[in-house]
């Protein structure tokens, strides 16, 4: 009877809608607040990376196009200093020498280590990578790109095909970041 009387009134009514509507708010603010809270913890969680030759972090490093901007930039003889994130396009199939990375508009930058003293894993390629090292123009002699189409496996007719040299862009790099 109790229960009855206390519906029954229209101020009750008011009351207990009121109360509801506000627990549906706090409840619906709750959730949105622990949406973010996971947003925040998926943005916080480190990349794990293999490190090979210097030690160096992941911070600061430009994106493919800002490095190309920087290799355009540059003449025949110039140097620069540069880390930037990219992924690898192609790796030395015989020892992990050299590799090649994407750049925007389907350029590339072959890379190679500072006095041979690392190697990158053979089966690295489409990882995403960050290198650390010189910039620079680099006329390569036919020999070379006959030496390099070798190690990428190439057919010989593709080999004999190349005649002449060759302006490209180059890296060498001091410290590589693998991405796991």
């Amino acid at each position: 009877m109790f229960a009855y009387k206390v519906l029954t009134n229209n101020n009750n009514m008011r009351k207990i809608a009121f109360i509801l509507s506000l627990s549906l708010i706090f409840v619906a603010c709750k959730e949105e607040k622990s949406k973010e809270e996971a947003q925040v913890l998926d943005e916080s969680i480190p990349v794990s990376y293999n490190s090979f030759g210097a030690e160096i972090s992941a911070e600061n490093s430009l994106t493919k196009a800002e490095a190309l901007k920087q290799f355009e930039s540059l003449k025949p003889g110039d140097t620069i200093d540069l880390k930037f994130a990219s992924k690898i396009k192609t790796v030395c199939k015989k020892k992990g020498c050299w590799m090649i990375l994407e750049l925007p508009q389907e350029e590339e930058v072959r890379i190679t280590f500072k006095d041979y003293g690392f190697f990158v894993p053979k089966d690295s390629e489409n990882t995403d990578v960050i290198v650390q090292g010189k910039a620079f123009l680099n006329e390569m002699s036919v020999e070379d790109q006959k030496h390099y189409a070798e190690d990428e496996g190439r057919s010989e007719a593709e080999i004999a095909a190349i005649t002449s040299p060759e302006i490209s862009r180059a890296f060498i790099a001091n410290a590589v970041l693998l991405k796991q």
